[in-house]
């Protein structure tokens, strides 16, 4: 009997010590805040028009390559999970790990490039306009998302 008391209590001191602890303060952390893309470059007005958000989570498998394209709006994103390279017109590089914020560029072309051997999860928020498509490829076909 007294072998299962030690053992039931050392079993609720370990379950006991594993429970986390947490703050009971509202923490507000921004993230980012500029009026200008990652690359320097200023952000454009705002559209006159009916606004339309739009949220996307794309994934991105390794070792993929996403095609040129233009944004034809103000967007930013999180990566939630791997790693992202952004590549530019100008061969400028931004390297986006786990929890990193982007601004994206806006009417310059660019690609991401997942080099990992793990997908990344990135989640968009465009702020544009009802009928000005998010995204414009290369070869000046538009679509909703990457």
């Amino acid at each position: 009997m007294k072998r299962i008391f030690t053992v039931l209590l050392l079993a609720s001191l370990v379950l006991v010590s594993c429970k986390k602890e947490y703050s009971k303060e509202i923490v507000v952390e921004k993230l980012a805040e500029t009026s200008s893309s990652w690359n320097g470059d200023a952000l454009p007005s705002y559209a006159i028009g009916k606004p339309k958000v739009t949220v996307l989570k794309i994934t991105i498998p390794p070792k993929t390559k996403l095609k040129w394209h233009k944004h034809l709006v103000i967007n930013s994103g999180i990566l939630l999970k791997g790693a992202l390279k952004v590549v530019d017109e100008a061969g400028e590089e931004l390297f986006l790990n786990e929890g990193d914020v982007i601004v994206e560029l806006v009417n310059t072309y660019h690609y991401g490039i997942n080099e990992q051997d793990v997908p990344a999860e990135i989640v968009v928020f465009y702020s544009g306009t009802v009928g000005v498509p998010i995204t414009v490829l290369k070869d000046d076909s538009t679509h909703e998302g990457h």
